[in-house]
């Protein structure tokens, strides 16, 4: 008991500082902090605590994806692909997209089915394919396959959700899944929400498309072309390939920028196969035009320019110049870096956390800790006086460790976690009442002062490791299949329980040793 390594007095003093060092950047002004993070070269404590939404204030939005239009855009494509397959092969009627598939009628089935069986079952590999009694033809998706397909598009939006939010630098957003179809965002601190707004609604869907010069010279469109009007002049409308040349899903960045007028405009860039693809495109189209359609709502696309092919692309960058102010264009390069929106969103719920609120709940907080923090510390030191005080020592380092950790992880503080806390300031003195209980009966049974601390430390060290690990489990199960406020409460448990564990086991302890090698007590009151 008297004899610690000297390493574990080193690393536990070493621990101690620095858990005050890490604590220290949250009582600073938020110009210090920036100073901090920017002229200490990275390596200085600069992390600090975020205050969640219900602490600071900010937006709710409550988003519902429109799957149906993506679902029924799949089917017609799945319907289209089986068209270009059967044609000139199989004799075929009433071929239609269903909600749930597609169904054709053969018209030939004794010659064709077998043919057109193995055509239908390589348009997905999800489906099911089924004949009817009046030789009907029926590739359907069952609902399994119907809830992974929704499933997946609901968990991109949330991914495209993310990266928006992120690039706008908004501080520890909340982005989760709600029900089959929603997404709840919460947004602490927001200062415009009208942007978040506009950015989450922005479909943000580019492509690539070479005008369609047949149909304007007769102004009528054909089967392969669609009429799109002008973003800068919506009156003057251009008819374009319906099938996209170069996707924008092959950008893999994109800057606002200025042109040599000192104009604003999105520099983007393709990855290899889109630079390729490009390429091959403009060296077959030199001298024609070629539109850049941006859909930033579902179903209104925009011609945002419509250059003419002056020679061939194959550097895999260009520009977009569409008379953008710097925002719109700042706007822009950002949706398309993050990526288009699999299915629309839509806003059904908006609410507003005002700052008034929040300082009164971290008021609240405040003084819950307080009070808890001092009520600990008396109790202790009347039940067991000068042992009590190294409790309260040890107590003291636990919430510095606490607020270290979160700040190092750089975590959302919420009134949940400053439940936890609390909580943890209340328990953190129980692994010190089940050692000095066993020093009591120890002493009550004759046992010297050295021999009964040494005891009590061993025997009640499987009960404390026991309570501890129960502790953290439910913490952890919490942190896995809870949600938003639910994970703020377990991550300050499962912080709170280790370093609770550690003050104990460490610092009360290197405390009580000190203290016998220096005073040598021939009595203990305890």
């Amino acid at each position: 008991m008297l004899h610690i390594e000297k390493w574990k007095v080193v690393l536990t003093a070493i621990l101690c500082v620095l858990g005050v060092v890490y604590c220290i950047p949250n009582l600073l002004p938020e110009g210090q902090q920036q100073w901090l993070a920017e002229k200490g070269g990275g390596w200085l404590p600069h992390k600090t605590i975020s205050l969640g939404l219900d602490l600071q204030g900010g937006s709710h939005l409550l988003l519902e994806a429109d799957i149906v239009p993506v679902i029924k855009e799949r089917m017609e494509s799945m319907a289209a692909d089986a068209r270009s397959q059967m044609s000139r092969r199989i004799r075929y009627t009433s071929l239609k997209a269903t909600p749930e598939g597609i169904s054709f009628r053969l018209s030939d089935p004794a010659k064709d089915k077998e043919e057109a069986l193995k055509i239908a079952r390589t348009l997905d590999p999800q489906a099911t394919v089924s004949v009817t009694e009046d030789n009907v033809v029926k590739v359907t998706l069952e609902p399994p396959a119907m809830k992974e397909i929704k499933d997946k598009i609901l968990e991109k939006s949330i991914e495209i959700v993310r990266r928006r939010v992120d690039e706008t630098g908004t501080k520890e957003p909340v982005i989760q899944r709600q029900g089959e179809n929603r997404i709840v965002v919460q947004l602490p601190g927001l200062d415009d929400p009208a942007r978040i707004k506009k950015l989450l609604g922005a479909t943000a869907k580019m492509s690539f498309h070479l005008i369609d010069e047949n149909a304007m010279n007769t102004n009528k469109p054909t089967a392969s072309s669609r009429q799109v009007p002008m973003r800068d002049n919506p009156v003057h409308k251009l008819f374009i390939k319906r099938q996209a040349e170069v996707s924008g899903e092959r950008l893999i960045d994109s800057q606002p920028s200025f042109d040599q007028t000192g104009a604003p405009v999105v520099t983007f860039r393709f990855d290899s196969l889109g630079a390729k693809q490009f390429c091959t495109i403009s060296k077959e189209n030199v001298g024609k035009p070629f539109a850049i359609l941006l859909e930033l709502k579902k179903g209104q696309p925009e011609i945002i320019s419509a250059p003419r092919i002056n020679e061939p692309i194959c550097g895999g960058t260009g520009q977009i110049s569409g008379g953008f102010d710097v925002k719109e264009a700042s706007d822009l390069s950002l949706l398309l870096r993050a990526g288009a929106l699999p299915a629309e969103l839509n806003i059904v719920e908006e609410r507003t956390v005002g700052p008034t609120l929040g300082s009164d709940s971290v008021e609240s907080g405040k003084l819950a800790s307080i009070v808890a923090f001092g009520a600990v510390i008396v109790a202790m030191l009347l039940s067991y006086g000068l042992f009590g005080m190294f409790a309260n020592v040890a107590l003291t380092f636990n919430v510095f460790f606490i607020f270290a950790l979160l700040s190092a992880f750089e975590a959302t503080l919420t009134l949940p976690g400053i439940a936890a806390i609390v909580l943890t300031i209340g328990i953190a003195v129980d692994a010190n009442v089940l050692v000095y209980e066993r020093i009591r009966e120890e002493l009550r049974s004759g046992r010297s002062i050295i021999s009964s601390i040494d005891t009590g430390y061993r025997h009640a060290l499987r009960t404390i490791m026991d309570s501890n690990l129960t502790t953290l489990l439910v913490a952890i199960i919490l942190f896995s299949f809870g949600s938003g406020p639910i994970k703020g409460f377990a991550v300050a448990m499962c912080i709170g329980t280790v370093t609770s564990l550690f003050t104990c086991l460490m610092i009360t302890r290197l405390l009580i040793a000190h203290w016998l090698r220096t005073t040598k007590p021939s009595e203990l009151y305890l």
